[in-house]
């Protein structure tokens, strides 16, 4: 087992964390758009189809001469402005400075057994961070507890639609879906709207699903998780990568959850049209890959991130990789952890059989980094 992560608290210590975290979550969410939304997005009225191009035409565009000069006036400089990429909230406090022997490009790692509890690999895994879409493994869990009939069908309505961060989906306002539709939709596919309505549509409505959610993770002991709503989108839903295994591992006792979230597909009537989603996961249906549970998630302040319970070397393991700076890397790292786990040799030091230790030939012998 490999330790890192020390310097992320030692050296960025609390108070550091909170003003990085004041000012991560200052920032405009207008530019923090949810990958993991699905596509297609709902037209604000102000754009509504056939206006832009009417407004377009009215505009008068001043004539330019060859050298770029405005008729009657000084010459035009075509200044243009590039916003710069925001850093997670991983990156403003630091943990990207912390080194691994993998060189994984998550700042957050740890990899547990599934069985015993061991932990074989742990890089940042105390630091408290936005989770994005993993939140839905809870919104899940707390739909499926609640024993609600699976085949009752429920409607999109405009309280489902994201107004913080304008992320786009298929299902418009109206769609009405079968609750077992819309739960295999947000695991699967990270269906925003089908998560909210999920919530909304609890008994108590939103305020005591978004309750039960918090109960729920203080029962099994996810004691630096907080939850504000079921989808991930609020930068406030946060968590670590101990609790978020505690989370895995909880969640694959729900056979409905293991399925739902390794699913290929799923086509859907929408009532308008059908439409059919994928899981957000490529790793689903690899078949170098035997993925019992799965979770994927991403919005700006969180980074690229995903959970899996899966087997490697015939040992159940659940894998938490947080704040990876794009969805390339978090798989590469997942592909490096399977190789080190398949070759590190087993040994029966008193720990356990099977503890997996990193040698100092496989510290010099570092995986090659994706491009």
């Amino acid at each position: 087992m490999f330790r890192l992560g020390s310097i992320g608290f030692a050296r960025f210590g609390a108070p550091l964390i909170l003003c990085a975290a004041v000012l991560v979550l200052s920032w405009p969410v207008a530019d923090a758009t949810a990958r993991e939304a699905s596509p297609s997005a709902k037209r604000p009225a102000s754009v509504a189809k056939g206006k832009v191009k009417a407004k377009t035409a009215k505009r008068a565009r001043p004539a330019v001469s060859r050298n770029g000069a405005v008729a009657g006036g000084s010459p035009v400089r075509h200044a243009r402005t590039v916003d710069a990429p925001r850093p997670s909230l991983g990156h403003a406090i630091g943990l990207h400075a912390v080194g691994d022997p993998l060189s994984l490009r998550s700042a957050v790692a740890l990899v547990v057994d599934r069985d015993t509890g061991e932990i074989l690999i742990d890089k940042n895994s105390q630091a408290v961070l936005p989770i994005a879409s993993i939140s839905k493994l809870m919104t899940a869990m707390v739909v499926l507890d609640a024993r609600l009939p699976l085949a009752e069908m429920l409607a999109i309505s405009e309280d489902d639609v994201d107004t913080e961060r304008n992320t786009r989906s298929r299902l418009g306002t109206g769609t009405r879906l079968s609750r077992g539709e819309l739960l295999q939709l947000a695991l699967m596919s990270s269906e925003n709207r089908a998560a909210h309505a999920l919530g909304r549509h609890y008994p108590g409505g939103m305020p005591a699903f978004v309750e039960q959610m918090n109960r729920k993770a203080r029962e099994i002991d996810m004691t630096s998780t907080r939850f504000v709503e079921p989808t991930g989108l609020s930068s406030n839903n946060v968590s670590s990568a101990r609790d978020l295994a505690t989370l895995v591992r909880k969640a694959s006792n729900y056979p409905l959850i293991r399925e739902y979230s390794t699913a290929s597909g799923l086509t859907v009537d929408t009532g308008y049209r059908t439409v059919s989603y994928r899981n957000t996961n490529r790793l689903v249906g690899n078949p170098d890959w035997e993925i019992e549970l799965q979770k994927t998630g991403y919005i700006s302040e969180a980074g690229n991130c995903v959970v899996m319970q899966t087997r490697i070397d015939n040992r159940p393991v659940v894998i938490v990789l947080l704040d990876a700076q794009a969805r390339v890397a978090r798989i590469g790292d997942a592909q490096r952890i399977r190789q080190w786990l398949e070759r590190a040799p087993r040994t029966d030091d008193g720990i356990g059989v099977g503890a997996h230790k990193v040698s100092a030939q496989q510290r010099a012998a570092q995986p090659s980094r994706d491009s």
